[in-house]
């Protein structure tokens, strides 16, 4: 089934300067990418992405690491990847979330760490089902900015036309 996923490459993954490795990596999963951008993450965007973390003792601490905050890039790599078994394909390759448990060929397993403090710097996001994936997306991008027509959307009159989720 054909399906859609959120990436993120973290602050950390762009601090590294990693981005190249991993989208070639990624490009393993023969997936198209839908939409692809750079952009600044803020407390807003931070606190709705992570929302079903927020009861987690390290939640302040991961609002501050995908807002870049701990290094010198402030901003993430967002990316739509379509295809095949999308999700779990991506998944796989990114490998578990704590980067020490991670296969040491996956993406987390290669590139992340675990800091001093206790900060998961795992570089990478990837969207965990259907349905988180359909809300993040949603979260991360505008309807005009991917390629494929993934959900319903609808126009909506501003002083400038542009479609908005439905």
């Amino acid at each position: 089934m054909k399906e859609a996923t959120l990436v993120l490459i973290k602050p950390d993954g762009l601090k590294k300067s990693l981005t190249g490795n991993i989208l070639t990596r990624l490009s393993e999963t023969k997936l198209d990418i839908s939409a692809a951008k750079i952009t600044r993450v803020t407390s807003q965007l931070a606190t709705e992405h992570y929302k079903h973390l927020a009861d987690k003792p390290f939640f302040k601490e991961l609002l501050r690491y995908i807002k870049g905050e701990f290094h010198e890039k402030r901003k993430v790599m967002a990316m739509v990847y379509f295809g095949e078994d999308a999700i779990g394909k991506i998944r796989s390759i990114a490998g578990e979330t704590n980067p020490e448990e991670a296969d040491s060929v996956s993406i987390r397993g290669q590139y992340g760490r675990i800091t001093t403090k206790g900060v998961y710097e795992n570089v990478i996001h990837a969207s965990t089902d259907p349905e988180e994936a359909e809300r993040e997306i949603k979260l991360w991008f505008e309807p005009d900015e991917i390629i494929e027509d993934l959900y319903p959307a609808k126009d909506i009159e501003e002083k400038v036309a542009k479609r908005a989720w439905a």
